[in-house]
């Protein structure tokens, strides 16, 4: 490898006196939104019963209680599906949120994944327990040594729980909307592809659509009208303790980098996150890199590469003790993926690295302490293929690739410095 000739840094040395920072008066979460109460609209009924099955419910949503979407009475129970991956989860935050405000005294159970049980045990938050759903098609896939083939047992025992309501913040449907009527609710609610069976009361799942936006709008099927659109995860002492046994006191201001990501089209080259760790290690930070147990070798790559002091953080810790660690960062930069999406609820800057279809789904709807580096790269680099015909039949081109190569490699280093800059600034 080529020496590299000396440059100046973007970054203001650590130590230096902060310039900026949020607006005087407005919090740096952009939440207290001045958004309505729940209630059923004037001169419906509360409970909204009566809908026809076979038709979405009318009404504009999300942010407000809308005509045919009321508060259920006599609610002391919600059953929630939500059994994906760690970003995922995050998404539904505002949802719980809204479910909590609007039912303070239900008990709230998330049907989710063995991961949600242990990561919000004890954790403060919208959710009272986690019921763990078992291995099923289009539910969740089975972790090693899980037996498959449970789900009709599992609905029979949910059964005796008597859910007074039963929502899908899942997906679509089509998998997901059965396991929900068979909970046996007064009512259901939740998403519905075309290729899904109804529920009570539904909303279409289109898929370009915010997430965060998207589960807002399922709850206000129950009358839960949005509280926040910032997705907010409690960090807590036994999380500090596990991420400071590992990491120690730091002694100089932490940033962490997330070089993975699980579809592998959404990484940005090793090599500029080599670039980024080298110049904010230059600029007097303690560069963390982290990353899960089968990214070993992308985050070893990036540790040569970067020609700097940067400490690899590969499976040694839970998601508990991850969400301390990054807490404790004044900066994570990140492909979208989980981690991002993590770092950002527990109240720590961000530099994402998006497609640009991701971006419409997943990025930040906020921007003071987040900024999305966005690629517009639309076509296979490696044979040429538009990648979104897929969803646009009309149009001409199949959509078709085989291929996961890099949607997102034509991003310069020099615009993440420069994010990065701002934020740590």
């Amino acid at each position: 490898m080529t020496d590299r000739p000396a440059t100046p840094s973007r970054f203001t040395p650590v130590g230096s006196p902060p310039v900026g920072g949020a607006a005087p008066g407005l919090p740096a979460d952009g939440s207290g939104l001045g958004l309505p109460a729940g209630g059923a609209a004037p001169g419906l009924p509360a409970d909204g019963f009566g809908l026809d099955r076979d038709r979405p419910v009318d009404g504009p949503g999300p942010l407000g209680e809308t005509r045919g979407r009321g508060l259920v009475p006599e609610v002391e129970r919600i059953a929630v599906l939500r059994a994906n991956a760690l970003g995922d989860f995050i998404f539904i935050l505002p949802a719980l949120d809204a479910l909590r405000a609007a039912y303070p005294g239900a008990e709230i159970v998330l049907l989710g994944a063995p991961w949600h049980a242990k990561l919000l045990r004890d954790r403060p938050g919208p959710v009272d327990r986690v019921a763990v759903v078992p291995p099923a098609p289009g539910i969740r896939a089975a972790e090693p040594g899980e037996a498959e083939g449970r789900l009709a047992a599992f609905l029979t025992a949910a059964r005796t729980e008597r859910f007074d309501l039963a929502l899908q913040l899942h997906g679509g449907g089509a998998n997901s909307n059965p396991v929900v009527s068979g909970l046996g609710a007064r009512v259901t609610a939740g998403l519905r592809a075309e290729d899904a069976p109804p529920l009570d009361r539904w909303v279409r799942y289109v898929y370009y659509q915010h997430e965060v936006l998207r589960y807002l709008e399922v709850v206000t099927l129950v009358g839960a009208p949005a509280t926040t659109i910032v997705p907010r995860l409690a960090v807590t002492d036994t999380d500090r303790a596990e991420a400071r046994a590992v990491l120690g006191e730091p002694g100089r201001p932490r940033v962490a980098l997330h070089p993975g990501a699980t579809d592998t089209r959404r990484r940005w080259p090793v090599e500029r996150f080599a670039e980024v760790a080298r110049e904010l290690a230059t600029a007097g930070y303690e560069v963390l890199v982290t990353g899960t147990p089968s990214e070993r070798a992308v985050v070893d790559r990036l540790v040569t590469l970067a020609e700097a002091p940067v400490r690899p953080l590969v499976g040694t810790l839970g998601l508990g003790g991850l969400a301390a660690c990054y807490a404790e960062c004044a900066l994570v930069v990140s492909n979208d993926t989980g981690p991002l999406h993590l770092a950002a609820a527990v109240g720590t800057a961000t530099v994402g690295v998006y497609w640009v279809g991701n971006l419409i789904n997943s990025g930040s709807l906020v921007r003071d302490r987040h900024r999305p580096i966005v690629s517009w790269t639309v076509h296979c680099p490696v044979c040429g293929v538009d990648c979104t015909r897929g969803l646009y039949p009309h149009r001409d081109g199949s959509g078709e690739c085989p291929h996961r190569d890099s949607f997102v490699a034509d991003v310069p280093a020099a615009e993440v410095l420069e994010a990065a800059h701002e934020l740590l600034t």
